[in-house]
């Protein structure tokens, strides 16, 4: 419980997720009184509480969804889905039927799976205007932690596309899936690793019933950005500059684990060292450009390059142009 309370969700998210029952016609006041919280929610709520707040919704509504699909999602959908995906032999089989069912239940938007260039992309197809940011998060968040817990580790996510405009709130999008994310694209898309996708399920009926007691309250907590032993190396890491990160071994000194028992956690998370280091550097290298004057020498001196070469050629890799190109605001067409 402590580990749930520690994880807060944004007030942004808690006040679309009553526009759900306003749409209705409700009432929200009884609902928020029944849980505790103010009647206008002005400060992060924990996950247990947003939780919380999801399955009364759901109960009031019928509908485990917030009414964002074209058909309501009924109380029991989510429980019948695990079944269904339970004894699947792998994850593609069962991510393959989760969005089969996913699809017959809300009939709008549809999910398909794409694989192109060593990306597995779940695709949402959908008739009429592009709904809101918020829904395709409810829409990842039901299948990205349901896949997560089925392979029991973290599915690190590469690509996040919304086809809806950039909401006020887009940063809280970012912190929360920890991955490239881009508004008013053709299509809604999540994308992972493939090669992920031969990963296999070993998941018991006991396994689920426990799942399903804490759900949704685990799968926003456990399986975000944020969670495990990546997150806490990337927040040991954040504490000092580039320049300053000691070896591997050093680190997982520092953290009270042995070097091989750190490695085989971020394994399991789908992590290693080397990717972190390079996303917080790409990260603080995005921001120095943008919002400093300081030349690309003493950025790649401050993020911890030997040379500017060095630099360079992992800038290029990051955004597919040069950091001179980048601050003038240029993109790669790759990641337009």
């Amino acid at each position: 419980m402590a580990e749930i309370e520690r994880h807060m969700i944004a007030p942004g998210f808690v006040e679309e997720a009553l526009d759900s029952l306003r749409r209705s016609g409700r009432p929200v006041e009884p609902l928020l009184a029944q849980l505790g919280l103010p009647t206008v929610v002005e400060q992060p709520v924990s996950a247990r509480t947003f939780g919380q707040l999801w399955l009364a919704l759901a109960a009031e509504l019928d509908d485990e969804c917030f009414g964002l699909g074209a058909r309501p999602m009924p109380r029991g959908s989510f429980t019948l889905l695990c079944h269904c995906v339970l004894h699947a032999p792998t994850l593609d089989r069962a991510l393959r039927r989760a969005l089969r069912f996913l699809n017959l239940v809300l009939g709008d938007p549809t999910g398909r799976l794409v694989i192109r260039d060593g990306i597995a992309e779940v695709q949402l197809s959908e008739e009429g205007e592009p709904r809101s940011a918020f829904a395709y998060r409810s829409y990842w968040i039901i299948l990205h932690g349901l896949i997560c817990w089925l392979v029991g580790r973290r599915i690190p996510i590469r690509l996040v596309d919304f086809r809806c405009s950039e909401p006020t709130r887009s940063e809280d999008h970012r912190l929360f899936f920890g991955a490239p994310i881009r508004f008013s694209q053709p299509v809604s898309r999540l994308g992972f690793d493939s090669a992920l996708l031969a990963l296999p399920i070993s998941r018991s009926e006991q396994a689920l019933r426990q799942f399903l007691r804490g759900a949704p309250a685990n799968i926003l907590l456990r399986y975000r950005y944020d969670a495990g032993t990546a997150a806490a190396v990337r927040r040991r890491l954040a504490q000092r500059g580039p320049a300053d990160w000691t070896s591997f071994s050093a680190l997982a000194g520092d953290m009270r684990i042995s070097p091989s028992t750190l490695r085989h956690r971020l394994h399991d998370e789908g992590q290693s060292y080397a990717a972190i280091k390079d996303e917080i550097r790409r990260d603080l290298a995005r921001g120095m450009l943008k919002d400093t004057r300081e030349t690309v020498g003493e950025i790649a001196t401050q993020l911890g390059y030997s040379e500017p070469s060095a630099f360079y050629r992992a800038f290029r890799k990051w955004m597919g142009v040069s950091p001179e190109a980048y601050r003038r605001g240029e993109t790669s067409a790759a990641i337009r």
